[in-house]
């Protein structure tokens, strides 16, 4: 770990116990409606001060680990370019329920390193769900309803479907996003292929030099793009930006995005789990779906994946501006579909 790093991450921890104990003063109370916009949600950092750390298959996981230990557990799973920091809120509201939440930092992302300098740093859509079951494994957890948005929605839709006897339920913000290398040789609209323009920019050299570059103000703009109704302040963007300064986070998202348009090679031990993903295979588990009514970033149609999901299931759409990051910016409408699904 660089000294600046270590900097910053001793700057977060100092942060997190000076607001720990004002809020432990002050009590937690939150009277906002779950799809209301806020110009900046104050972050709960109780349970996410301190941090735990964990030697999971290749890596070693810098994780969330909140609530009673004997209760149900719920895993949350962040996307690109976010960080844990999207269920600081929704995390507080579960703990209060009974649960046990753990939040995991995605491979490249915050305190998370790779246990080898040998590992490839391969970001393929199968590692990330393998990341999930080998943290599980760790922690002895043989079960867990599982949540996430964005490369977690696509993580926690593969854990899904693939290993559902471990998969009490699913709550997936844009559905189903399993993908596939060959799918993703169909061209789209133009209108379409615009809104992935930062993966055809990575497809070069000089965006793999512009992101290591300016990787915080990619993430801002990512972040713009993505929730246009969310009045983010410095302060939140700031909480969330320690995390892009993981060494391996720029080698990480190229690759993930090289991947897809099968300009970098995935693993062989891979290979069986992104051939039956290939096939796109249905979710049987309990599941609820959601979406925010302003979301900017590229997202399927709900009607277009509605007979991925056989078990019960449900869709919510939110209204109000609600964006891409959905569970920061609508923290008690996903803790409250975590609640629901689990009574499926």
């Amino acid at each position: 770990m660089n000294q600046l790093l270590q900097l910053r991450l001793l700057t977060r921890a100092v942060v997190l116990t000076t607001l720990t104990l004002q809020f432990a003063l002050a009590g937690y109370t939150n009277a906002e409606s779950p799809t209301s916009i806020s110009s900046d949600r104050p972050v709960k950092p109780i349970p996410f001060a301190p941090l735990k750390q964990i030697d999971a298959g290749d890596l070693n996981v810098g994780y969330v680990d909140a609530g009673r230990q004997d209760g149900s557990v719920v895993i949350l799973l962040h996307g690109w370019p976010y960080d844990i920091d999207s269920f600081a809120e929704v995390t507080p509201l579960l703990v209060a329920k009974g649960y046990r939440v753990i939040v995991p930092y995605l491979r490249g992302f915050g305190t998370t390193r790779f246990l080898s300098d040998d590992t490839p740093r391969n970001a393929e859509q199968a590692a990330f769900a393998m990341d999930t079951i080998a943290l599980m494994d760790a922690l002895k957890i043989d079960k867990a309803i599982i949540g996430g948005f964005d490369w977690g929605a696509r993580n926690a839709n593969i854990f899904a479907a693939l290993w559902p006897e471990r998969c009490k339920a699913l709550v997936s913000v844009s559905g189903y996003l399993i993908g596939s290398q060959k799918a993703n040789e169909m061209p789209l609209p133009p209108e379409a292929e615009l809104s992935w323009w930062y993966q055809f920019y990575f497809s070069t050299e000089r965006g793999r030099a512009g992101y290591e570059k300016y990787r915080g103000d990619f993430a801002r703009l990512i972040w713009k793009s993505a929730s246009p109704k969310w009045q983010f302040s410095d302060a939140t963007f700031n909480r969330s930006k320690v995390a892009f300064d993981n060494p391996d986070h720029v080698a990480i998202t190229i690759n993930n995005y090289r991947w897809r348009l099968q300009l970098a090679e995935g693993e062989e031990k891979y290979k069986d789990l992104e051939e039956r993903l290939a096939k796109f295979p249905v979710i049987k588990v309990p599941t609820i779906t959601m979406e925010g009514d302003a979301n900017g970033a590229p997202h399927p149609d709900p009607a277009s994946y509605a007979k991925k999901f056989s078990g019960p299931s449900k869709h919510i759409t939110l209204q109000g501006g609600i964006g891409h990051n959905l569970p920061q910016e609508a923290p008690e409408a996903f803790a409250n579909a975590i609640i629901e699904v689990d009574g499926y």
